[in-house]
């Protein structure tokens, strides 16, 4: 049996964006059994871009599922960016998790924005002054919670949905003075403590598709500047690696990006 997941990250909606992904993910029953939104929904986080994001993906004949990313954060509106998507049946995560029923099995999504401070060799600690001990304490607290949903979940697959990167693989392409900026280690490791079958995130922009935790498993950066469509489609199964099938079965890819 296998599960199928869409996922796409770092759409920024706002008016003059609404339309542009709905031809490609009216198909989406067709091909995906949850599309995941690996945060950056709006460019300034207002409520009334939110209902741009809800007018785009509310109502697809799927379940959507999605993490906020850092613009999401932006104007300080995150219960109202939250109400919006809510309100057209879009669950919002941050330290939680959902159970999907599929035809291939019970899917765990365990979800969290994530945060900053680096990778192993090049990081930030949690030493000096209070805010660099704030700031590291700050994806600790997150990286913990997100390991802790995704062990507890009562499910046959996992999968961990973040903005922020859990590896630096996926950063390939970014400058390296900002990947403290990008991603943090400590949610690689959070997603190496559960047997995790895939994990989807965003936010960097000029980075790269493909990367995989020290644990092995399969990271993949599905920001729309990266994949350039609509969503990209990953199979989950016994007999299937996580995200090595084409995604020519997605219905984004006939939709013209610039």
């Amino acid at each position: 049996m296998v599960i199928r997941i869409a996922a796409v990250g770092d759409v920024h909606l706002d008016e003059d964006v609404v339309g542009r992904f709905r031809p490609a993910l009216d198909q989406l029953p067709g091909h995906a059994d949850v599309l995941l939104l690996a945060g950056d929904l709006t460019r300034h986080g207002t409520e009334a871009e939110a209902r741009c994001v809800a007018r785009e993906f509310g109502g697809l004949g799927v379940p959507v599922v999605t993490v906020l990313g850092n613009h999401d954060h932006q104007c300080d509106q995150v219960p109202e960016v939250v109400g919006a998507l809510e309100e057209v049946g879009i669950t919002v995560l941050e330290g939680t998790g959902t159970v999907l029923d599929t035809p291939g099995g019970r899917l765990g999504i365990a979800g969290a924005k994530g945060f900053g401070g680096g990778f192993a060799g090049r990081c930030a600690s949690e030493f000096g002054e209070p805010e660099m001990k704030a700031f590291v304490r700050t994806t600790s607290t997150i990286a913990d919670r997100l390991g802790t949903v995704l062990r507890e979940l009562d499910c046959d697959t996992r999968v961990a949905l973040t903005h922020y990167a859990p590896v630096p693989d996926t950063l390939a392409g970014e400058p390296l003075e900002i990947y403290p900026f990008l991603g943090s280690y400590l949610l690689g490791q959070a997603i190496d403590s559960a047997d995790t079958a895939l994990a989807i995130h965003g936010h960097a922009h000029a980075g790269s598709e493909r990367g995989t935790t020290p644990g092995g498993v399969r990271v993949r950066n599905v920001a729309h500047p990266v994949i350039k469509q609509a969503y990209s489609l990953f199979h989950l199964g016994d007999h299937l690696d996580a995200g090595e099938v084409s995604t020519a079965a997605a219905g984004g890819i006939s939709q013209p990006w610039s």
